[in-house]
């Protein structure tokens, strides 16, 4: 088997579907382009026994799962408390700014915590609440407007409770309600105003964060339904094609939860998601050309941590059980599995700087990893003891920190080599 040529990191940060963020662009979910790669250099190669040095630690977020968003002079997050939730703003030595409530958690489901990470765009955080609140609130924290488009288009809550980041695309801002009245749909960022629906479907939404990819002068949204995989027209909310996904699994069981935001790269979108559900990649257009199936692969299954793609190579993790999971290794133009292996548990999964981060979810143990494809090459790793619950929050990393968020916990350590 091959090592990882680390000169293909480079095509990484090439690949039209990255956010250029110092060209302005929205800031959240798994850094640029939702890609869970973080445009860092000059990070450390290894870390001290103990971890790298905490830089600042704070509570009071509220509970949640997800992920804090750093800009220049805040750091922004979501958390539930009293059965509302709030977005957070801190300073970037972690004192609180302000905290504004923005809409109602999800009653009645397990784990009815914020879960979404909220997205940053032109002096605008954008944020939705477990009930379906669309909220655009300015940096010094006052509601801009807000409005509940499951209520407005009359869609169901799913079973787990609504877990969606807002996308924003050229002064849009898109989320994805389902249904019978609209499967996608973008709302103007400046008044909260319609701007196009897509088409219904006719079925329920799901639990992705969609993709924004662009190629031939066209920006396309993807995301999951219960049955398909959907390229919708950033411009316009046309349905550009649909790929029934459900086919990838030979046994045709439903009920299966889709959470994954795809990989994509040249053509080629990868969508892989726990539940004992089979990956695939499959051969996408941007003519409405119906996509086709390139291959698949039953051991890639991530439950919520996602999956990055580095050089030729995907990695990720297993949903073996609720509770239990490996980490894996796969080949992106063969789809061969190059390796399966335990680690604690399964966990969340990002990179920067040519190297990889894991956070297995049951005691927080957090590693440094060489990306290699003949095994999982652990460097160094420590782990993260505050906070309560599952590890489920994804790592994000900035101007060479590293941000934890564990529960109502967040620790920030300095990952910069000296």
């Amino acid at each position: 088997m091959r090592k990882m040529n680390m000169k293909l990191l480079v095509s990484v940060f090439i690949i039209t579907s990255i956010i250029d963020l110092a060209n302005g662009q929205p800031i959240g979910w798994r850094g640029p382009g939702r890609t869970g790669i973080y445009n860092e250099k000059g990070l450390m190669r290894s870390w001290p026994e103990s971890g790298p040095a905490l830089l600042w630690e704070t509570t009071g977020l509220g509970t949640g799962y997800s992920s804090p968003v750093v800009t220049e002079d805040a750091i922004y997050i979501t958390g539930a408390r009293d059965e509302k939730e709030f977005l957070v703003a801190f300073t970037t030595d972690g004192k609180k700014k302000w905290e504004t409530e923005f809409g109602t958690i999800t009653k009645d489901v397990p784990y009815p915590e914020s879960r979404c990470t909220p997205t940053v765009f032109k002096g605008k955080i954008f944020v939705t609440s477990g009930v379906g609140d669309l909220a655009c609130i300015t940096t010094d924290g006052k509601v801009a407007w807000r409005v509940n488009y499951y209520q407005k288009y009359n869609a169901t809550i799913q079973r787990f409770g609504i877990s969606e980041s807002p996308l924003v695309v050229d002064n849009k801002v898109i989320v994805t309600p389902g249904g019978d009245k609209a499967s996608v749909v973008a709302f103007n960022i400046e008044n909260g105003n319609l701007v196009w629906e897509t088409p219904p479907l006719n079925e329920g939404t799901q639990y992705t964060n969609p993709l924004l990819i662009e190629d031939k002068g066209m920006k396309l949204i993807v995301t999951h339904t219960v049955t398909y995989i959907i390229g919708v027209n950033a411009a316009n909310g046309k349905l550009v094609w649909k790929f029934n996904f459900s086919t990838v699994n030979d046994d045709q069981k439903g009920g299966r939860n889709f959470i994954q935001t795809p990989l994509y790269r040249d053509g080629y979108l990868f969508a892989a998601n726990g539940y004992g559900q089979t990956s695939a990649k499959i051969k996408i257009s941007f003519d409405g050309t119906e996509p086709a199936l390139v291959w698949k692969n039953k051991e890639v299954n991530p439950h919520v941590g996602g999956m990055v793609l580095l050089g030729n190579y995907i990695y990720s993790s297993t949903h073996d059980s609720n509770s239990k999971g490996r980490w894996i290794c796969a080949d992106w133009t063969t789809g061969k599995t190059q390796w399966v292996t335990a680690w604690n548990n399964k966990g969340a999964v990002i990179s920067a700087d040519g190297l990889l981060y894991i956070l297995e979810e049951k005691n927080g143990n957090l590693a440094l990893v060489n990306p290699n494809s003949e095994k999982l090459d652990i460097i160094s790793s420590f782990r993260i003891s505050q906070g309560e619950g599952p590890y489920w929050s994804h790592p994000v990393i900035d101007k060479g920190r590293l941000f934890v968020r564990h529960g109502d916990y967040l620790g920030v350590y300095s990952i910069k080599a000296k």
